[in-house]
């Protein structure tokens, strides 16, 4: 049977002027329609370690300036951009958006509640951690709700929006910025380098030293290291689930110590 065609029950001047956004238009053009339409403000979410092996899981919310499209031209995803050009957009993303929040979760909460589960909380909290109410959210790739706010998923939104562009710096920056830091308590497994993501140097750290207790155990090839076992030896003292509002830290200053991870 053919699926039938919704109608709305609306009268014709009651419903509102039909808006088309092409992609080819540019990142800033659906945050500019939906701010025309009356939705705005306009944050973006996105995350960085989803794939990760070991770290937390970071997740950023971002609302941009409308007329800002000049000053932040070249923002992109930021797996695209070198990581002195992330500083650079991170640093002046901070000292332009109207607001942003992240999100840190620690290795403990992905084991536990599974990394899907534990991403899409990480999303509705920092959109909860935000000064003020969004109008509208757009996040990278799949839907999601429970942000009490109307929202849509983006394809490749982190290339397509801006706002999720700049909520993909925020989470990026500051999760290397921690992995850097457990580098020099836990210089062995390289996470400088890494990220802690599966590399093949990553692996090979796993079997010379096993897992510590920054990695992910419900990770296949973490529980191979140690045999199969399924028991973690997460310090939660020492990661903590914190939000951070950093549109409150000046922009190139020493960025606060996400998550409670002690270098």
């Amino acid at each position: 049977m053919a699926a039938r065609a919704y109608r709305s029950s609306l009268p014709p001047t009651w419903r509102p002027a039909r808006a088309v956004v092409r992609r080819s238009a540019g990142t800033w053009t659906l945050q500019t329609t939906l701010h025309r339409h009356g939705l705005g403000p306009v944050a973006g979410v996105d995350e960085a370690g989803r794939g990760a092996c070991a770290g937390p899981l970071v997740v950023a919310a971002c609302v941009l300036r409308p007329g800002d499209a000049r000053r932040l031209d070249g923002l992109t995803d930021s797996k695209l951009l070198t990581p002195a050009a992330r500083e650079e957009y991170y640093a002046l993303i901070l000292q332009r958006c109207a607001d942003s929040a992240v999100v840190v979760i620690p290795p403990a909460e992905v084991d536990r509640r599974g990394v899907h589960v534990a991403n899409v909380e990480g999303m509705r909290r920092a959109v909860a951690a935000l000064a003020s109410p969004p109008g509208y959210v757009l996040t990278d790739g799949f839907p999601v709700r429970g942000f009490g706010r109307p929202a849509l998923a983006v394809p490749k939104g982190d290339q397509a929006a801006a706002c999720v562009a700049a909520a993909s710096v925020l989470a990026k920056v500051t999760r290397d910025r921690i992995m850097v830091g457990l580098h020099a308590e836990l210089p062995q497994y390289g996470f400088a380098t890494h990220k802690g993501y599966c590399t093949p140097e990553h692996d090979a750290a796993l079997t010379a030293h096993g897992p510590s207790r920054v990695h992910r155990y419900s990770f296949v090839n973490v529980r191979a290291a140690v045999g199969g076992s399924a028991a973690p030896p997460h310090d939660d003292g020492v990661h903590n689930d914190e939000v951070h509002d950093e549109a409150q830290g000046a922009p190139g200053d020493d960025a606060p110590n996400p998550g409670g991870v002690q270098p």
